[in-house]
C-alpha cells in the first residue's frame, strides 16, 4: 500500500514524500548541502560581494581562511550525510569566470566540487539502495550563461537517467509511486530552463522561506509563522532552521567561524522546536539545518514521522 513503511535496511531514513493527499511525512536536510568543501585557492566566487571580493585580494590566503570558517555550513560529505539519513540537498552552483568550457562547481563564497562529482556520489548511494529518494534543489545559479544550464542539465540527465522523476502533482508522489517507476531523484531548478524539461520541477514548488536571523527566538517565530501560512496543495514545503550571521557576527566571531560562534550555542532552542513537530497537513515536511551531524538531527526529524506512522497506519489525517 501507498502508506507502508519503507523495508526494513530504510527504516532509519525518512518517509519523504506524501503517502496521500492528506497526510505528508517529513525528511531531513542539510543546507549549504555541498559546503563540506571549499577550494581557498580559487577565486573567490560570483555571489560575494565587490567589497568582499576586495578584501579577498588585499588579504590573500587570510582572508579566504576566514572566508571558509564562514562558509563552511558541514562537516560531512555528500555520502556521509545520505548514510547519515539526509535525503535533502541545498544545492548552489556557478561557473569559474574566464575558464573555458561550461565545467559547473558549487559555491558558496568559496568554489567547491565539481557539481558533476558531487552527483556521482548521490548516484552510487542511490544505486546501491534502490529503495532511497532524494531531493536536489538546485536554487541559486551564479554566472550561468544558456550553455552552462544546457551543460548541467545534460549532465544531470547523464548522471541520473531513468530514476529522475517527471514533474507530476505533488500529491501522487508516494513512495508506492516512485518505487513501481524506479524514480529516485527529484530535481528542482529555480530557472526558465525547468520549464523545458519534464524531469525538472520549478522552484515554486518547494518553497523554502529564509528567516534572515540570527537570533534564535526569532527563528523559531518565523518557522512557526511560514508554517501556518504553507500551501496545502501541490507544493513541498522547506523549513530552514537555520541562523544567518550579519557582517558584525563575523567581526565578533572572525577566528572561531559559523559553528562555533553561532550554531552550536543556539542548537539546544533549534533542536527543542524540531523535536514538537508534526508531519502532515499543516505540519512540517523537510527541515534543513547547518552541521548535521552536531547533534542526531537527521535521527530526530525521522522519528517525527513515527506519529504518522502510529496514525492508523498511516493511512488517515494526521
Amino acid at each position: 500500500p501507498a502508506g507502508a513503511r519503507a523495508p526494513s535496511h530504510t527504516t532509519r531514513d525518512p518517509v519523504h514524500t506524501s503517502p496521500s493527499a492528506r497526510s505528508r511525512p517529513c525528511a531531513a536536510g542539510s543546507h549549504d548541502s555541498f559546503s563540506f568543501w571549499v577550494d581557498e585557492e580559487a577565486p573567490v566566487g560570483p555571489d560575494q560581494t565587490a567589497v568582499v571580493k576586495h578584501l579577498a585580494v588585499v588579504f590573500r590566503l587570510l582572508a579566504k581562511k576566514v572566508m571558509k570558517k564562514w562558509s563552511m555550513t558541514q562537516n560531512l560529505t555528500f555520502r556521509e550525510q545520505l548514510e547519515g539519513g539526509i535525503r535533502y540537498f541545498d544545492l548552489r552552483v556557478s561557473s569559474k569566470p574566464g575558464e573555458p568550457g561550461y565545467e559547473v562547481y558549487f559555491i558558496h563564497g568559496l568554489f567547491g566540487l565539481k557539481v558533476r562529482d558531487g552527483l556521482g556520489d548521490i548516484d552510487a548511494f542511490l544505486s546501491e539502495h534502490p529503495k532511497e529518494v532524494v531531493f536536489l534543489d538546485f536554487n541559486h545559479h551564479y554566472a550561468m550563461s544558456e550553455d552552462h544550464h544546457r551543460y548541467l542539465i545534460a549532465t544531470l540527465q547523464e548522471v541520473f537517467g531513468p530514476k529522475l522523476c517527471k514533474v507530476n502533482v505533488v500529491e501522487d508522489i508516494t513512495l508506492d509511486y516512485l518505487w513501481k517507476r524506479k524514480y529516485q531523484v527529484i530535481v528542482f531548478y529555480h530557472h526558465p530552463c525547468a520549464e523545458k524539461r519534464p524531469f525538472l520541477w520549478p522552484g515554486s514548488k518547494i518553497p523554502a522561506p529564509w528567516a534572515n536571523t540570527t537570533d534564535a527566538c526569532k527563528l523559531i517565530q518565523f518557522l512557526e509563522t511560514t508554517l501556518g501560512e504553507r500551501s496545502q496543495h501541490d507544493t513541498f514545503h522547506v523549513s530552514q532552521a537555520i541562523l544567518t550571521p550579519r557582517v558584525k557576527t563575523i567581526v565578533r566571531g572572525l577566528i572561531q567561524g559559523l559553528r562555533d560562534h553561532l550554531v552550536e550555542r543556539n542548537l539546544p532552542i533549534i533542536m527543542t522546536w524540531v523535536e514538537a513537530q508534526k508531519p502532515g497537513v499543516n505540519g512540517v515536511n523537510i527541515i534543513t539545518s547547518d552541521f548535521v551531524e552536531l547533534v542526531d538531527f537527521a535521527s530526530t526529524v525521522i522519528k517525527l514521522n513515527n506519529l504518522w506512522l502510529q496514525s492508523d497506519y498511516g493511512h488517515q489525517e494526521c
